[in-house]
C-alpha cells in the first residue's frame, strides 16, 4: 500500500470516528457527510477567499447539541466553523480542511418579544427580516438592516457587528445586543450581559463577542433591544454632478444638526447597473445620488431642509418622493445595488472601508483614480452618513490579468482608508480576507492582546481557525 492510500485511510477511519461520535448525540439527519453536501457549505460570499473541505457539517437544533459537538470537537482536537445563511463578504465562514461545519440555520425560533422590557430573545438562525416583521406585530423595531437583511441571519450579523441602511441614526448590531449565551470550546455553556436597561456588572463580555467572528464562542442564544416602531420613511433623491458635490452636501447635513434615519450615496456606475438590472427608472445623467430619508413626524419639512442643503452644495436637482411607496422603491433600489454590480463583470469585490465624515469626498476621489489605474469598474456605494464606504470591484475571474488587477485595486482601496484616518471594515467583519490588513491598523501589540483573549476562550485554537489574524 503506498503512503498516499495509508494516509487516505487513516483520514477515512478518523472522520468515520468523528461522525459515530456526533451522532452519540445527534439525530442523524442533523449530520451530513455526502461530499457533495458538505462541499456546498465550504465558502461565503466573498472572493478571493480559500476554504477547504469540511469533514462533516452538522445542523443542530438545540443548545444542548451544540455543547455536544463542541465537546466531541475538543476531545479528538478537530476545528469547528460556525456559520449562519453564509451571506457574509470577507470569507468568515469559509471551512477549513476536515472541519465541523457548524450550521445553525435550523436553531431558527424567536422564543421571547417583550413589548414592556423591549427586548427579543432569539436563536442565532433567525432571519433579520423575519425578526424585524414579528417585532413590528407588537409595535416594536429592530433596527439593524443590512442588504443581504431578507437572508442573513441574526448569529451571522453578532458574528461580524454587522451594520445596514438604516445606522446613521439608529447605530450598529453591537448597540442593540444586550446578552448572550455562548456555548464555549470545549462545550460549558456561559452566559453574558442582561436582560434590563442598565447593567455594568463586570466586563462587557457581550460586546467582546459581538464581531469576533465565531473565533470565541458559538452564541445559542441573544438578547435584543428593540425600539417603538418610528413613522414611516419619506425620501428624497438629490442629484450631483460630481461625487464630492455629494460628499459636501452629507457633511452640510451632519454638521447642521440634521438626524436622517438614512442618508445613502450610489454613484454614477452604480446607478446603472441598478437600472440595467431592475429597469428601475433612476437618473443615469448624474455622477452621484444621494437619498436622504427622514421617520420623524414632520418629514416634509426635514426633507425640505435637506433638499436646501443639497442645492447649496451643488445638486443639480432635488426631488423628494411623494409618498411612502415611491419612498420605498428608492430604498429598494439601494438595495439592489450590490447584487446588481455583481451582474457588470460576473464577479466582484466588495471592500468596507469606513473613514471620517469629513475625508468621504476624498475617499471617493481616490477609489475613481485606482479604477483609472487599474482599468477596471468599481463602483461605489455607501452609508454616507456613517462614512462607511463599498467599492466594488467588477472583474472577470476567468480572466487571470484582470483578476490581478481587482486584487491590488481592492489592496490599495483600504491603504488609503486607512491613510484618511479610517478603518478596514465598518461592518462586514475581517475573515480571510483582511488578516493582513488587521494587522497594519492595529498594529504588533494590538495583535499580541487580541491572540491572548483568543488563547483564553479557545486554548486549542479551535473555533473558526485561520480567520481575523
Amino acid at each position: 500500500m503506498s503512503r498516499i492510500e495509508a494516509r487516505r485511510d487513516e483520514d477515512t477511519a478518523a472522520t468515520g470516528s468523528l461522525v459515530d461520535l456526533l451522532l452519540g448525540g445527534l439525530p442523524a439527519e442533523a449530520v451530513l457527510t455526502d461530499p457533495d453536501v458538505t462541499a456546498s457549505y465550504a465558502n461565503d460570499m466573498a472572493s478571493f477567499c480559500p476554504a477547504g473541505a469540511p469533514a462533516v457539517v452538522v445542523l443542530p437544533r438545540t443548545v444542548e447539541q451544540v455543547q455536544h459537538v463542541m465537546r466531541i470537537a475538543t476531545e479528538l482536537r478537530v476545528p469547528v466553523v460556525p456559520q449562519g445563511a453564509r451571506t457574509g463578504l470577507s470569507g468568515g465562514a469559509n471551512a477549513s480542511d476536515g472541519c465541523i461545519v457548524l450550521s445553525l440555520t435550523k436553531m431558527d425560533r424567536i422564543l421571547e418579544i417583550s413589548p414592556v422590557d423591549r427586548i427579543a430573545v432569539v436563536e442565532p438562525g433567525v432571519i433579520n427580516a423575519a425578526l424585524s416583521r414579528a417585532v413590528g406585530e407588537h409595535g416594536l423595531y429592530y433596527p439593524p438592516d443590512p442588504s443581504s437583511w431578507e437572508m442573513c441571519t441574526i448569529g451571522g450579523n453578532i458574528g461580524t457587528a454587522s451594520g445596514g441602511l438604516c445606522c446613521v441614526k439608529y447605530g450598529v448590531t453591537a448597540e442593540y445586543v444586550l446578552g448572550l449565551e455562548v456555548v464555549l470550546a470545549d462545550g460549558r455553556l456561559m452566559s453574558t450581559g442582561r436582560r434590563t436597561a442598565k447593567g455594568v456588572a463586570g466586563y462587557d463580555l457581550t460586546r467582546l463577542f459581538v464581531g469576533s467572528e465565531g473565533s470565541l464562542g458559538i452564541v445559542v442564544r441573544a438578547i435584543l433591544a428593540l425600539r417603538p416602531q418610528p413613522p414611516q420613511q419619506l425620501a428624497l433623491a438629490a442629484e450631483f454632478a460630481s461625487g464630492a458635490a455629494a460628499c459636501d452636501a452629507v457633511c452640510r447635513i451632519m454638521a447642521g444638526g440634521h438626524v436622517p434615519s438614512l442618508l445613502e450615496l450610489m454613484d454614477r456606475t452604480t446607478v446603472k447597473a441598478v437600472n440595467d438590472m431592475a429597469h428601475m427608472g433612476l437618473p443615469e445623467t448624474t455622477e452621484a445620488l444621494l437619498l436622504a430619508a427622514f421617520d420623524t413626524p414632520d418629514p416634509v419639512s426635514d426633507l425640505a431642509a435637506v433638499g436646501a442643503l443639497c442645492e447649496a452644495a451643488g445638486a443639480t436637482q432635488v426631488v423628494p418622493a411623494d409618498d411612502f411607496a415611491e419612498s420605498e422603491l428608492l430604498l429598494q433600489a439601494r438595495r439592489l445595488s450590490l447584487t446588481a454590480l455583481e451582474a457588470v463583470r460576473g464577479t466582484t469585490m466588495i471592500d468596507d472601508v469606513c473613514v471620517p465624515r469629513s475625508r468621504l469626498g476624498e475617499m471617493l476621489e481616490g477609489t475613481e483614480r485606482i479604477a483609472e489605474k487599474y482599468q477596471l469598474t468599481i463602483g461605489v456605494v455607501a452609508h454616507a452618513g456613517d462614512g462607511n464606504t463599498h467599492p466594488t470591484v467588477c472583474f472577470d475571474a476567468a480572466d487571470p490579468d484582470e483578476s490581478r488587477r481587482a486584487r491590488e485595486s481592492f489592496d490599495e482601496i483600504m491603504a488609503l482608508g486607512l491613510e484618511l484616518g479610517g478603518t478596514i471594515t465598518g461592518e462586514h467583519g475581517v475573515g480571510v480576507l483582511k488578516k493582513e490588513w488587521l494587522a497594519r491598523e492595529i498594529g504588533p501589540v494590538g495583535v499580541e492582546m487580541q491572540r491572548a483573549v483568543k488563547q483564553v476562550f479557545d486554548p486549542l485554537g479551535i473555533l473558526n481557525p485561520g480567520k481575523l489574524f
